[in-house]
């Protein structure tokens, strides 16, 4: 599916700087550029992504209520409270093996989703081999933390009760700061070698962008993620000493000059605006939402299932299904207010990323590659609802808009 457009800035005539300029104009001929039979295959792959959504949550309930109905989870609690006496190793060691138990379960969702369906649409150019060698990583690096997170929880539930909840939500704050803080430097690497991008135009014209931005870092960094996908990435990562710049090989091979400036201004917005922080709270508040319903509901549920499937109280982890199941299908129900949450700092960093590299033509350009895997013109509602970045037309728009208020010079070697 994905189109192989030129790697030279693709400018149409309509969208060049003159007298007759105009915005809507300019943002459709862009759109124009985009070769039918591929947008229709792209709009394809990103409509099936709502159903995506919705089957996987329904599907992980499903297994879920498989290991509450067959006894397995109150099972697996004996088991745990017989090898452990305290209660929260007793947790810990249930919450090992239902997450490894719930993590095999769900993995030929995981293979059809993130593999099958990858190939098909010509997404991907990994090999299956090594798609399920990084699923085991994946998989260690989750049978580390979740345990203990799901342990903390049950912890916090046996001290303060009915107020877990509240004290769970600030936790999830703290965790989430935690991971972006260790993620660029020791677990990035693990999934993709990090190289220095040589000295050159690329480079230079990056670091001028992150001197400009106030990023605290002298590097820049590439990596190799063509060995997995087509998708072209770009991230500002970290908090004080790991900030990092990273630009993945399909952009820096793939796109010109004006729109990696272009991408790498909007990675700098969202560091230079705080998104890693708001969003965490953000987000945090989200999941207390989820933990409040929980908290809400459980009792009712045990009442009515806990008895058959051997659950206790909201305390006893063989409860976990009921309440992560719950919690699953309330996160989905969310999921229109997450995504303009992220929509939201999204605009805020191309808002940011084109005044800072003041590079309208290559910003609506590389809005065009992005077509290749997200829809580029949806509905209005359709864009609220499902999209958790701004359309390819909205970010054409916006790029269009200031060129009409900050005319530029048309870009060298645009065809």
């Amino acid at each position: 599916m994905a189109t192989e457009l030129p790697a030279q800035l693709i400018l149409p005539p309509e969208a060049e700087w003159g007298p007759a300029f105009d915005t809507a104009q300019a943002t459709d001929a862009y759109l124009e550029t985009f070769p039918a039979a591929e947008r229709a295959l792209s709009d394809a792959y990103f409509e099936g992504g709502y159903w995506i959504e919705l089957w996987g949550v329904l599907i992980t309930v499903a297994m879920l209520w498989l290991l509450l109905a067959s006894r397995f989870s109150a099972r697996l609690r004996d088991a745990a409270e017989r090898k452990a006496r305290r209660p929260f190793l007793q947790s810990w060691l249930y919450a090992l093996g239902f997450w490894s138990v719930l993590s095999l379960l769900m993995l030929p969702w995981t293979l059809y989703t993130g593999y099958f369906r990858e190939h098909w649409y010509a997404m991907s150019n990994q090999s299956l081999p090594a798609f399920l060698v990084e699923w085991l990583i994946g998989f260690a690096l989750t049978l580390v933390l979740v345990p203990l997170v799901i342990a903390g929880i049950y912890a916090l539930v046996r001290r303060v009760r009915e107020r877990w909840a509240y004290w769970a939500t600030g936790a999830t704050a703290l965790l989430m700061l935690f991971v972006i803080l260790i993620q660029p430097v020791f677990v990035a690497p693990l999934f993709n070698d990090y190289h220095p991008l040589p000295e050159g135009e690329i480079r230079d014209s990056i670091l001028a962008l992150a001197d400009e931005a106030r990023i605290p870092t002298h590097d820049v960094w590439w990596y190799d993620a063509s060995r997995q996908t087509k998708r072209i990435s770009a991230n500002v990562s970290g908090i004080a000493g790991t900030t990092r710049i990273a630009l993945n090989d399909n952009l820096l091979n793939g796109a010109s000059l004006p729109e990696i400036r272009a991408v790498m201004a909007h990675e700098m917005g969202h560091y230079r605006l705080n998104h890693a922080w708001s969003l965490t709270f953000a987000f945090a508040v989200v999941y207390g939402v989820g933990y409040w319903v929980v908290n809400r509901v459980f009792a009712s549920l045990r009442r009515r299932f806990g008895e058959r499937y051997g659950v206790r109280d909201l305390a006893d982890p063989a409860g976990l299904p009921l309440a992560f199941a719950t919690f699953s299908v309330v996160i989905l129900l969310l999921m229109p207010l997450t995504n303009t949450i992220v929509r939201t700092a999204e605009h805020q960093a191309d808002a940011f990323g084109v005044e800072a590299a003041r590079e309208p033509h290559g910003f609506a350009s590389v809005s065009i590659r992005l077509g290749a895997y997200r829809k580029l013109d949806p509905s209005p509602f359709e864009e609220m609802i499902f999209f958790d970045h701004p359309s390819g037309r909205a970010r054409v728009t916006r790029a269009m808009q200031w060129l009409a208020d900050h005319p530029v010079a048309t870009p060298q070697g645009a065809i």
